[in-house]
């Protein structure tokens, strides 16, 4: 660096941000402007990032900034000598105008440097770059944040001042934005953005400010003067994490083992609504405890943006928590505005709960007959009929005839909360509510978690369905979205997945495999595309073929990021397995059979068999003992006769890892056998012997998985 070296602070003043964005702007806008003044030499690639994000500010701190950049020496390539100079080694017009255009002359000839590009010798000229000036690399760099920002809604406003026409020239920017701060140290940078002139001046909090306008001394003391004189956390983490310690304490306050709901979404879109928080205690009539606590939850979280209180045994309380922007000396204003607000809310969902539960879940399965599921599929009561057919014939191969009518039972009701006033006001809560009007209703407890758990597993890592019929009702329906949407075309592609195929091919996968689900996966499909029929333009090689490929690369992803290398999870899933259950069983005993010293030369010897055999149609697994000839062909015949047997008695007990390393002592004869054995004998019954005895041994080594494709 060629100047003295300081801290440098820029500030966005902007009206309320879009609080779900927030924290995203805030990162992009010092990120990319970090990266921009590294690029430019302004600042060293370990300069210490400070991003700051409120509700009407985006900040970036970024240690040691130079005042210029370094200068650079810069070599270009004019144009080949050949053509830069004649036969006499004067400077030809094309080089001598290529010259002017940098602003040399002919004199700069024989400084020019020759050096081979390709195979032609080039000239080339060589300066120095002056390093950028902080005002002129800033100003690039905020043009290029600025732009660069994830915006979710751009919006045009138009300049009352310091433009060319005021009143109507116009910016586009995801706020208006009223002031620019850009100091270096103590020094104003003279920079502009949004028709901003940049200077020292910021405001702080709307309404509890210290002083207003807050005039900050240098780039080190933002966040504290901001704290002291504007009343503002700027830093988003700093303000997430008061907003945290003083919900955790207003829990403690009231006792009783409270502990504020547990939500990072909620917690960061309040984050992103105050500047100063202030947490605050409030209640509700105990009354509104009678409704189910997860539409208490959900209207307080999603429609107020309140921390509900669960008590020691995770139930909810009548009481619950607020966020405030303001800390009046007297908060009983605020505490009774917020009760009032919430009021309402709940009483809504107590009278939806009273209203449906006046009508039975089997009453409302026709009604489900005029609510639309996909132009091409029919409605949710045709769906229906599907899920229930595809859960019968999957509870019958798992279990007895009880399963059968439960897992119809559950199927034929698991969309009826659909058509409730309660879904239709929080849909979030399809499923759930299902669950409570089956009690209601008197049905079994099995059947109404059925009914919730049929959406299970809804994301990564979520819980499976707590029973086996609600395991078989999550199967089949997503079996039938699965084989429906494939069946009519509708499959993902790039980034978008509408109908989320690849998480409910995942819990599919899930299901079967970690319940270890004694099922096939292409009769699965199979039956599921059975119930399609008559479904005009549906096609079942789509449904079948094409989405069986599509559940194991899913598969084979998981697997990869599990730790398995391509060529395990290859060697397994290349057979297409139809009990899923089993994979993680047989990927085992392929890692401990790779980590063997005899696994490389087995499995190039298994590829090499592969290949033989596809050049022989006529081989069959037949070998004829009088037909074995020499030493290396009779002892890979009797090592087999003694190690297959063992081998298959292993695989037929489900030990796929012992099964494999006994086979690993096949090593020597096949080696020995390629050695010394012309596979290709000129006579015919040899040759066929050979073939069938390579053709047996395939057989057994790929029992487990198609060992060839371990070979590198």
């Amino acid at each position: 660096m060629t100047s003295v070296q300081k801290n440098l602070l820029v500030e966005l003043f902007v009206e309320e941000l879009p609080p779900k964005a927030l924290k995203k702007l805030g990162d992009a806008f010092a990120g990319v402007l970090r990266d921009q003044l590294v690029a430019q030499g302004l600042a060293e690639a370990g300069a210490v990032l400070t991003a700051y994000a409120s509700p009407r500010r985006l900040a970036a701190h970024l240690t040691h900034v130079a005042g210029r950049a370094a200068d650079k020496a810069v070599s270009q390539k004019l144009m080949p000598v050949a053509v830069g100079l004649d036969a006499s080694g004067q400077p030809t017009p094309a080089l001598l105008k290529r010259l002017a255009a940098l602003g040399a002359d002919a004199s700069a000839v024989p400084g020019l440097k020759r050096a081979m590009d390709g195979k032609a010798e080039a000239l080339f000229y060589e300066s120095t770059a002056k390093g950028a000036t902080l005002t002129e690399g800033l100003q690039k760099a905020l043009a290029e944040s600025i732009a660069k920002l994830p915006i979710p809604k751009v919006m045009s406003y138009q300049l009352e001042s310091g433009c060319e026409l005021p009143g109507w020239s116009s910016v586009s920017f995801v706020r208006p934005a009223h002031g620019l701060v850009a100091l270096h140290g103590d020094t104003v940078v003279p920079v502009e953005a949004l028709g901003l002139h940049a200077g020292r001046e910021t405001h702080g909090h709307r309404f509890e400010a210290a002083v207003d306008p807050v005039v900050l001394r240098d780039a080190n003391s933002y966040a504290l003067q901001m704290q002291d004189d504007g009343a503002v956390i700027a830093s988003f983490e700093a303000r997430r994490t008061e907003i945290a310690r003083q919900l955790a304490a207003a829990a403690v306050r009231v006792g009783g083992g409270t502990v504020p709901i547990h939500d990072d979404a909620l917690l960061d879109e309040v984050t992103a609504l105050v500047e100063r928080p202030n947490v605050l205690v409030c209640s509700f009539e105990r009354e509104f405890l009678e409704v189910p606590q997860e539409c208490l939850i959900l209207t307080m979280k999603a429609n107020q943006k309140y921390f509900p209180l669960l008590d020691a045994s995770n139930k909810l309380t009548n009481k619950f928590l607020v966020v405030s922007n303001i800390s009046p000396e007297d908060a009983s204003a605020v505490v009774g505005g917020n009760e009032r607000v919430v009021r309402p809310r709940l009483a809504d969902a107590k009278f939806f709960f009273d209203q449906d539960r006046k009508k039975s879940l089997a009453s409302r399965v026709d009604s489900l007959g005029k609510v639309v599921y996909h132009n091409k599929l029919g409605t949710q009561g045709e769906r229906v009929q599907r899920v229930m057919h595809i859960a019968r014939g999957i509870a019958e191969k798992l279990g007895d005839a009880t399963l059968a009518a439960q897992a119809t039972q559950a199927a034929q009701l698991a969309k009826a909360d659909l058509v409730t006033d309660m879904v239709g006001e929080f849909p979030e809560l399809q499923g759930t509510m299902g669950r409570y009007y089956a009690l209601h209703d008197g049905l079994g407890a099995a059947v109404a978690d059925a009914i919730e758990d049929h959406y299970k597993p809804r994301f990564a890592g979520d819980e499976l369905p707590r029973n086996t019929i609600g395991l078989v009702v999550a199967l089949a329906d997503k079996l039938e979205t699965l084989v429906g949407m494939f069946g009519i075309g509708n499959l993902p592609t790039g980034d978008r997945d509408p109908f989320a195929l690849r998480r409910h091919a995942l819990g599919v996968l899930r299901m079967l495999i970690e319940k270890d689900l004694a099922l096939g996966l292409d009769a699965l499909l199979q039956d599921a595309a059975a119930q399609f029929k008559g479904i005009t333009g549906f096609d079942d090689s789509k449904a079948t073929v094409e989405l069986q490929d599509f559940i194991l690369d899913r598969l084979a992803g998981s697997l990869r990021e599990q730790g398995a290398s391509a060529q395990e999870v290859d060697a397994v899933l290349a057979p297409r397995p139809q009990r899923l259950g089993e994979v993680p069983k047989l990927l085992a005993a392929v890692r401990a059979f790779a980590a063997l010293p005899a696994a490389a030369a087995l499995a190039a010897a298994n590829k090499r068999i592969g290949n033989i055999l596809k050049k022989a149609p006529e081989a069959d697994a037949h070998v004829s003992e009088l037909l074995l000839q020499e030493p290396a062909e009779k002892a890979l015949h009797a090592a087999m006769a003694e190690v297959v047997p063992a081998a298959n008695a292993q695989f037929d007990a489900g030990d796929y890892t012992a099964s494999l390393q006994t086979l690993a002592a096949l090593r020597e004869p096949v080696d020995a056998f390629f050695d010394g054995v012309m596979v290709n004998a000129e006579q015919a019954d040899l040759r066929l012997n050979r073939l069938g005895l390579l053709m047996s041994l395939h057989v057994a080594m790929n029992r487990v998985a198609q060992l060839e494709r371990l070979a590198v």
